[in-house]
């Protein structure tokens, strides 16, 4: 009668983490959450969830998420294993992989830029070349 199970009183559903600007961190980020980031962080950001980098947000680093919408400055490795959204203020450089990608016009993008659900029929395609 009394042992009922302890439910977590926070979900990471509809919750969403936000670093403002003026705002700078020096490290990695490890989040289940959403993330909004208009401030700066120098280091790694890991997420199960989407992360959005306002016009004034900054990220020199590497980023691993669900989603993203970059509307700021980035520089590094970013792997999105669904949306990327690059807004067209938004300023990329490095190395993006992704599984869709939209880019807006004025977006600057200096980046190499895998799709993953490209990569696999072409590894295929080649082993059966090679085969026969």
């Amino acid at each position: 009668m009394f042992d009922k199970s302890q439910k977590s009183t926070t979900t990471d559903l509809g919750k969403t983490n936000r670093i403002v600007e003026g705002t700078m961190i020096k490290g990695d980020i490890i989040s289940k959450a959403d993330f909004r980031l208009d401030g700066e962080l120098i280091g790694n950001f890991t997420s199960q969830g989407k992360i959005v980098i306002g016009p004034a947000g900054s990220v020199t680093g590497d980023i691993n998420c669900t989603n993203a919408d970059i509307e700021g400055n980035f520089e590094g490795k970013i792997e999105v294993s669904e949306l990327l959204n690059v807004k067209s203020k938004a300023k990329i450089k490095g190395e993006v992989v992704v599984n869709k990608l939209s880019v807006e016009p004025g977006a600057e993008f200096t980046a190499t830029c895998t799709m993953k659900n490209a990569v696999k029929p072409l590894a295929n395609k080649n082993e059966q070349q090679q085969a026969g």
